[in-house]
């Protein structure tokens, strides 16, 4: 668990949301060639493929809220952030931006609502053009968006690189000549060049040393209190999440199983995958004690299990769980749950 301060609480904007999800789902679909069609045509059990990577999601998020996205490689974590960054269309369902439909905007005023959200991601070193210099990689945006002029362009891009932690004397140099930790700040940097007031972060500490974590972490901590940011932060490193999030959701295989606030969740986890989750985690205190894993391994979302998607693996499976699907209810104050088992209760 990386050495960062905790992240201190503030006032939730109770008003409208800054951005909501109501049946967000995406699928990747996998056209036949030419030769899978002459097959099929011939009798050969061949189909088009498609991935159900993320299933049918609702989630609110708050002005000044960080809420953390938690799950296993390969749950639709990362899916789910590109369509908030409108990366990504949704197959189905709706994204509101402040109460506006983001695919029903015109292209400037959808334009400009891209700008307002950013993403941070993953490996910075495969998300930095190894061809464009530190200052074009960070000015080119707001140049051409009008954010800065010509005349002013040097001085913004000074601004940036050190808001986020760069010696602007190194800003003509290119992504090979930084750290991992540096280019991570470059992404940052760019990110904060157009201005917006939401980001998505995509894992952006998991390819960094411990050390360095911490760094980028006490970032994001101290730009969200001095630039009012709001936050989506992606991971599956349950403590950095515990230390940077006002509220947790815990995604399985495309689908939302529990979401509350961050002390609920690591204190009363409801769902039976995140108490498989909470328990795989090693901590001083559980020292000498054998850990409890996950059994199994995660379906494939080709082919998703019917009724509840953690059936194969949840040590207290039924039969219902096997062809009905759970709905997502409170559970609690502010805690809500997809699993069988509070109807049993």
């Amino acid at each position: 668990m990386s050495a960062a301060v905790s992240m201190p609480m503030r006032a939730i904007d109770a008003g409208e949301p800054m951005m909501e999800l109501r049946g967000v789902s995406r699928r990747f679909e996998k056209k036949l060639d030419f030769a899978g069609r002459i097959a099929r045509r011939l009798g050969a059990p061949v189909r088009e493929e498609v991935v159900h990577a993320v299933d049918n999601v609702d989630l609110t998020i708050r002005k000044g809220e960080v809420v953390g996205l938690v799950g296993e490689s390969g749950c639709g974590k990362s899916t789910l952030g590109r369509m908030v960054a409108g990366i990504l269309p949704p197959s189905d369902g709706t994204i509101l931006r402040n109460g506006q439909d983001i695919l029903s905007l015109s292209s400037a005023a959808a334009r400009e609502m891209k700008l307002r959200t950013q993403m941070i991601f993953q490996d910075p070193y495969a998300s930095l053009n190894p061809r464009m210099r530190v200052a074009d990689i960070v000015g080119e945006a707001p140049l051409v968006h009008g954010i800065v002029t010509r005349s002013g362009y040097d001085a913004y891009v000074d601004e940036q690189m050190r808001r986020a932690g760069l010696d602007p004397a190194f800003k003509r140099r290119y992504p090979h000549q930084f750290s991992g930790g540096q280019r991570q700040r470059i992404g940052i940097a760019r990110a904060l060049a157009v201005k917006p007031d939401f980001i998505v972060c995509d894992e952006a500490v998991a390819a960094l040393d411990v050390s360095i974590q911490a760094q980028i972490l006490n970032l994001f901590m101290r730009l969200r209190t001095e630039l009012d940011l709001t936050y989506l932060f992606i991971s599956h490193d349950l403590g950095v999440v515990e230390h940077l999030s006002d509220r947790v959701v815990i995604m399985y295989l495309g689908r939302v199983v529990e979401e509350a606030p961050a002390e609920t969740v690591f204190a009363h986890p409801n769902h039976p995958y995140t108490q498989s989750l909470l328990a795989s985690v090693p901590r001083i205190e559980s020292r000498k004690r054998a850990f409890s894993v996950v059994k199994g391994e995660i379906p494939s979302p080709l082919n998703p299990p019917s009724g509840c998607h953690f059936h194969p693996r949840c040590p207290h499976a039924m039969e219902r769980c096997k062809v009905e699907k759970p709905v997502l209810k409170e559970v609690a104050p502010g805690q809500r749950s997809a699993c069988h088992l509070n109807d049993a209760a």
